[in-house]
């Protein structure tokens, strides 16, 4: 009991005093995680309004599958996209593996899903909504789908803070890519895991604070938009 206390305070003094591998390994996780959400977005939500807006023959199978990848193992995602970066891979002359790039990939596969889960059925009540409107102006597809990215942009910037969340507590793909490599692709999570295998508890603590600090935030973040949405403010 006495080592857990102890290091925890030591924990707490390494956040206070913004140790520098502390601070080094937040903002990398920062990094990537934001620019894997930054791309995840950019796929995901156009093509949630898409399929909000667009009848098409396997739109049913579509939506299911994007349902069912949402459940899809990082380690399973990281395990693929090793594969592909490896040397003797498709992708391998680009040399990617064990950099922040092949970290980023990875993220993206896994987030996309989720992001374009969640926006899709917003996206889909605010269409039946809209339907009539936006038929009636004879507005074009790429039209409809401009306006409910607008419209929809308090649902979808939800979508996107989940994807986050997602994101940023994400270990087995990352650790698969990344190789966890000090200085250059060591996060969060596998800063913690490698700590915690080296009984530096104070240090993997002050990490975990950090994490369940995001964590929190982003959570309060989505509750927040969640709540002005209902009353209809923005």
């Amino acid at each position: 009991m006495v080592d857990l206390l102890d290091g925890m305070l030591r924990a707490f003094w390494l956040v206070v005093t913004l140790d520098s591998d502390l601070v080094e390994i937040t903002l990398r996780s920062l990094r990537v995680t934001l620019t894997a959400l930054a791309f995840a977005s950019v796929i995901a939500l156009p093509f949630a309004a898409l399929l909000a807006v667009r009848r098409f023959r396997m739109r049913r199978i579509t939506i299911a599958v994007l349902n069912a990848l949402m459940g899809l193992p990082p380690v399973v995602v990281g395990l693929i996209v090793y594969v592909f970066l490896s040397r003797s891979g498709p992708l391998g002359v680009m040399g990617l593996l064990f950099t922040p790039t092949a970290m980023i990939i990875a993220q993206v596969i896994i987030i996309v899903p989720l992001v374009a889960s969640i926006a899709h059925q917003s996206l889909r009540e605010l269409w039946s909504d809209y339907h009539d409107l936006l038929i009636s102006m004879n507005a074009s597809q790429g039209q409809r789908i401009k306006a409910l990215l607008w419209d929809g942009r308090r649902a979808l910037l939800t979508a996107a803070l989940a994807g986050f969340g997602r994101a940023i507590g994400e270990v087995g793909a990352i650790m698969v890519v990344g190789g966890n490599i000090d200085h250059a692709t060591r996060v969060l999570t596998t800063a913690i895991a490698l700590e915690t295998g080296k009984g530096d508890f104070a240090m993997a603590l002050g990490l975990g604070f950090v994490l369940i600090a995001m964590a929190i935030t982003v959570n309060l973040a989505i509750h927040w938009l969640g709540h002005t949405e209902s009353e209809g403010r923005w």
